[in-house]
């Protein structure tokens, strides 16, 4: 079989839409070689033999054939990285979306919807690729989500980032962002549990754990603990753990997976020494704590607070 020529830059290296072959100069014989995989019409994938493409790649050509579209739902919120569980989040098919005065995106590999937009509720990333910016992508998926774990993606937009490790200063959005679309957007399914979630929502949790450990203890009837307050030891030594009740002095963590590796259990024993130091109890706790419910998480904070005075009302 004769070699098809090659695809040039940049549609050699990523997937694309029949028109941006052609600009590049590609013919209509060389886009129905079979060596191309065509995931939807109009859309071919180059080297099909290859490694599959990234998500962000992969979706791209789909919000540029058909004008108007966007990545939306649960499309857009692996593109964003959210954390948090959202049903049927890995499922095949593309989540696109278009303004309800127009026809439902329909075509091989795509799940359509149809929506009222604003235009800041659209942006472009990865070369034009069309995405629903994070905060509609949070109350898009609100309808399929639980309120504890959209609470979980609304402290993650929220956050204040730590700038020298992630490059950034600014959070993704605001609790004033957050209310103001579902001002937006009353009515929409789901909007009851979004609402439920801002509520919830507390700027400062670093990780989904964390989140779900303050939702745990406060369900408990214990105190709301404070979100990695910045917290004054002896001799000037500052820390923030990730929930504390100064109050009672007890502080909490949770210590993922990467508190195993040598360095960080060093770094784990010195800031225990820390807070006992100063006078106060630190519960350390992991994944294994936080199942059931988080109960034997719950029982480590009761029973520290009650050490320390704390009493149920």
């Amino acid at each position: 079989m004769k070699t098809p020529q090659p695809l040039p830059d940049p549609v050699a290296r990523a997937p694309f839409t029949f028109q941006e072959a052609l600009d590049a100069g590609v013919s209509y014989r060389r886009l129905r070689h079979r060596g191309l995989a065509s995931p939807s019409r109009g859309i071919r994938i180059p080297c099909a033999a290859e490694t599959p493409p990234d998500l962000e790649p992969l979706v791209r050509p789909f919000t540029r054939i058909t004008e108007f579209t966007a990545a939306s739902h649960a499309t857009a919120f692996r593109l964003w990285e959210m954390p948090g569980f959202l049903p049927g989040a890995d499922d095949p098919g593309i989540h696109l979306s278009r303004p309800d005065s127009m026809a439902i995106p329909r075509r091989t590999g795509v799940i359509g919807h149809v929506g009222q937009f604003f235009p800041d509720e659209i942006v472009s990333i990865g070369g034009g690729l069309l995405v629903t910016t994070r905060v509609r992508t949070w109350l898009d998926v609100s309808r399929l989500m639980g309120v504890d774990e959209l609470t979980v993606v609304a402290d993650h937009l929220i956050r204040v980032p730590r700038a020298d490790l992630e490059g950034r200063s600014d959070p993704h959005a605001s609790i004033a962002d957050l209310a103001e679309m579902l001002d937006r957007h009353k009515g929409t399914p789901g909007i009851r549990k979004a609402r439920l979630a801002l509520e919830q929502a507390r700027v400062g949790a670093d990780s989904a754990p964390e989140t779900r450990l303050r939702l745990a203890l406060t369900r408990a009837g214990l105190p709301e603990p404070e979100v990695n307050p910045r917290t004054e030891l002896l001799n000037g030594v500052v820390r923030q753990p990730d929930l504390a009740y100064p109050e009672f002095l007890v502080a909490v963590e949770y210590e993922g997976d990467g508190h195993s590796e040598a360095g960080q259990v060093i770094r784990d024993i010195t800031r225990e020494e820390d807070f006992s130091r100063g006078g106060w109890t630190l519960v350390r706790l992991s994944k294994r704590h936080m199942a059931n419910n988080a109960r034997s998480a719950v029982s480590k904070v009761r029973a520290a607070l009650l050490d320390r005075g704390w009493r149920p009302r």
